[in-house]
Formats: structure tokens, C-alpha cells, sequence
């Protein structure tokens, strides 16, 4: 038997098989509209992969690595190709400087890298402050670790970081503050200000930071800024990323995490009994695609920009009023300019009636509060399947306010 949550997500009541800590993500949002776009043959915008593949000289490093014999167990914290690799990005991106072998440790995608970042460093009951909405990860990880996630809302439409906000979420069982950017669901790429205000807070009470950065080569409008780069932060600061988003390889699960040693133990204490390493070939290729530089990165973020342009433009003229990301292959939509009110509801009538599949931004929410009437469109798809889309999405044009079509009353739900 499952039961709905205020947040869309379901859970299982009985029998109670599932840990009383991790029974509210038991089923995610993404399952549920990926099961409703396969059901309808919906165009899927919602799930965050791109429909085509990263350079082909990345795959011929995977098959020779594996011809070459390159396929046992390897050194638990990464290859020192890879690890070298990340520590020379990291430098020449940004002036940071790592000890490959001390401070970077290599995990099956970043998933695993906040996983046992989790593990490694939360005591039971310790509180963790997230930004939300929220990458959905964040609060599962916490909670396996038997940590309290603490939500403080970025509110929109400009959703910028309050500091005063911030502060006061902090109290004596504060550990640790998560910051994603470019941040996935919004698309904001927080500024000096903003990530300044976190530092200082971090310092000021000794907490620790964990920086999301993954969408770190996919920015369009000012640039990106590690945490870590600030002033004081360095020690305390636990960045990580991945070769996913930024190669478009987001089933090889090829993540890193960058921090000072004593966080580093803690990450790999809790890594090596989770996956102990990740798959040779992959990290391999890995260390080859850092090593392209611009050659590869500009045109990378050309097309993507292209991306963007079409389905915001396209959005637009379907008549959401859209949030343009600064960031990211995401950007969200306010469905409250077409009279719908439920992102929820308006997501799950999307596939049969539309024919689009889209992600409620609400269960990215502990509490959605005003949130409730945002939904994100990934743009990692071919232009042909946004054009598609788009079009299939001009269509809800014709719902009117008082729900008296189909598509309304499927849609028009109480907040």
C-alpha cells in the first residue's frame, strides 16, 4: 500500500519493510513522472539526462581501458590519473589548490560523493541547513545518516539567499550547509554576495559547507563561483562535481568530492564501504575529459545556450511566464499565468493530456509554502524533441481560468 505526502512523493505503510528514516523517499517524483511519460509517449522534460552523448573519444578511452586489461579493483580514493586530472581543473579553473592524493576523492557520481559526505561527518541528530527548493537527494542522504534537515526557502520570484534567514536556521545542533550552484531546480547561479553572507555564516558559528557544484561549466549569465574560493573557506569546504553533467555521460557515475584532509578522512570512511571504488575505465575517461579545456567547453555551453533560448522563448510564447536560468539545463515555469494553481496536479495531467512530461518543483519543498505553482523543463534534449514539446505545449492555451475543459479541471487544484 503506498500513501500521498503533502509533497508529492509516496511512501509504503504497510508492511512497514522500509527504515522508519529513509520511508518518505521510498518512491521519488522522477519514477512517477518517468512511469506516466512511458505510459503515454510523452516527450520527457522532466528527468535531468540529455538525450544524446558526450565526444566519441571518450567512449574509445572506456573500450580501451577495458581491452587493456584496466578492469579490477582499483586504489579505493581513485586513479591517480583521475585524481591529478580533478586537482589541475581545479587550479586552472579556479586557483584552487588540492593535494590529488590527500584531499580528492573519486565516488560513483556525486550522488555517492553527498552520500557518504553525509555518513562521514553527521552524528545522530545532528542538523543540516539546505536551501530549498533542493536537489531531492540532499534530505535522503541526511536522513540515512540519521541527521535533521533544516530548510530554509529561497523565496521567489528572485530567489536570492537571505542571510537573516539563513542565521537564524542555525542553532547548537548545526553541522553543516548545503549550497548547490548553479542550483538545480532554479537555475540561479549565486552571487559574491550571496555565497559571501554563507561564508561568513560558516565561519562565524564553525560549520561546515558542502558546495554542489556539478552544473559548474554550464553557466550563461555571470560566472561560477566556488565556495571554496572565498576568503576562510578552503578548510571547511567540501566541494564536489561530477563528469555527468559536464560530458553529458550521466550513466557512467563518475563523481568527486574536494576537501581538506580531515574532511576527506571522513568522506572515505564512509566510501570505502559503500562502493570502495569506482570502475576503472570510467574514471579514466574521466581524467581524459578534464584534460580538453576550451576546445570542448565552449562549444558545449554554445549549444546549451541555444537550448535555452528556444524552449524559454517557446515557454513563453505557450504563455508561462518563465524564470530564464542563469545556469543549469533547467528552467522553471509559473504556471499561474495560464490559471493553473497546483504544480502537482498540473504535472501529473501534462502526459496524458499534453503529452509532456515536467517535474512539480513543490516536492523539492520540506514545506512548499509559496512555491506551489512552478514546474521545471530540462532542455538537455535534441532541438527537434524541445520543438516538439513546445508546440505539444501551445495547446494549454486554450484551458481557461474557471477549469471548465479537461485539461482545467485535471489541472486546477487547491494549493
Amino acid at each position: 500500500m503506498t500513501r500521498q505526502a503533502e509533497n508529492g512523493q509516496l511512501w509504503q505503510t504497510e508492511p512497514m519493510a522500509i527504515c522508519s528514516r529513509l520511508r518518505a523517499f521510498s518512491t521519488s517524483i522522477f519514477t512517477e513522472m518517468t512511469e506516466l511519460a512511458l505510459r503515454h509517449d510523452a516527450i520527457n522534460l522532466g528527468q535531468g539526462f540529455p538525450d544524446f552523448e558526450g565526444p566519441e573519444e571518450l567512449k574509445e578511452t572506456v573500450v580501451e581501458a577495458i581491452r587493456s586489461g584496466r578492469n579490477q579493483y582499483c586504489r579505493s580514493a581513485g586513479l591517480p590519473e583521475l585524481v591529478e586530472a580533478v586537482a589541475r581543473h581545479q587550479a586552472e579553473h579556479y586557483q584552487l589548490e588540492y593535494d590529488p592524493l590527500a584531499e580528492i576523492t573519486i565516488t560513483c557520481g556525486a550522488t555517492e560523493a553527498l552520500f557518504a559526505t553525509f555518513q562521514g561527518l553527521l552524528e545522530p541528530g545532528d542538523e543540516v541547513i539546505v536551501l530549498q527548493p533542493f536537489y531531492d537527494a540532499y534530505p535522503a542522504g541526511v536522513a540515512a545518516a540519521g541527521g535533521v534537515v533544516r530548510p530554509v526557502t529561497l523565496p521567489g520570484p528572485d530567489f536570492r539567499i537571505d542571510a537573516e534567514a539563513l542565521e537564524r536556521a542555525i542553532c547548537e545542533r548545526t553541522r553543516m550547509i548545503v549550497v548547490n550552484t548553479p542550483h538545480n531546480p532554479l537555475g540561479r547561479v549565486f552571487d559574491a554576495d550571496e555565497l559571501g553572507a554563507v561564508a561568513a555564516l560558516c565561519q562565524r558559528h564553525d560549520l561546515i559547507a558542502l558546495s554542489d557544484e556539478v552544473y559548474e561549466h554550464l553557466v550563461f549569465t555571470g560566472e561560477h563561483l566556488p565556495l571554496a574560493s572565498l576568503p576562510g573557506m578552503a578548510e571547511r569546504t567540501i566541494t564536489i562535481s561530477s563528469l555527468g553533467k559536464s560530458f553529458s555521460f550521466t550513466g557512467w557515475k563518475v563523481g568527486w568530492a574536494c576537501a581538506p584532509p580531515e574532511l576527506t578522512a571522513a568522506i572515505r570512511a564512509a566510501h570505502q564501504f559503500v562502493t570502495f571504488c569506482t570502475p576503472a575505465p570510467f574514471q579514466l575517461a574521466a581524467a581524459h575529459a578534464l584534460g580538453l579545456g576550451e576546445a570542448y567547453f565552449q562549444p558545449f555551453l554554445a549549444a546549451y545556450q541555444s537550448r535555452c533560448d528556444v524552449i524559454c522563448d517557446g515557454l513563453t510564447t505557450a504563455g508561462f511566464d518563465v524564470m530564464r536560468p542563469q545556469g543549469t539545463y533547467f528552467v522553471l515555469a509559473d504556471i499561474r499565468s495560464l490559471g493553473y494553481d497546483d504544480d502537482i496536479a498540473f504535472c501529473r495531467m501534462l502526459p496524458a493530456e499534453v503529452g509532456v512530461a515536467a517535474i512539480p518543483t513543490s516536492v523539492f519543498h520540506v514545506d512548499p509554502g509559496s512555491n506551489r505553482h512552478y514546474v521545471r523543463f530540462a532542455f538537455s534534449k535534441h532541438r527537434s524533441a524541445l520543438e516538439q514539446a513546445l508546440e505539444r505545449l501551445t495547446t494549454l492555451t486554450s484551458a481557461d481560468t474557471s477549469g471548465s475543459s479537461a485539461t482545467g479541471r485535471a489541472a486546477k487544484g487547491s494549493a
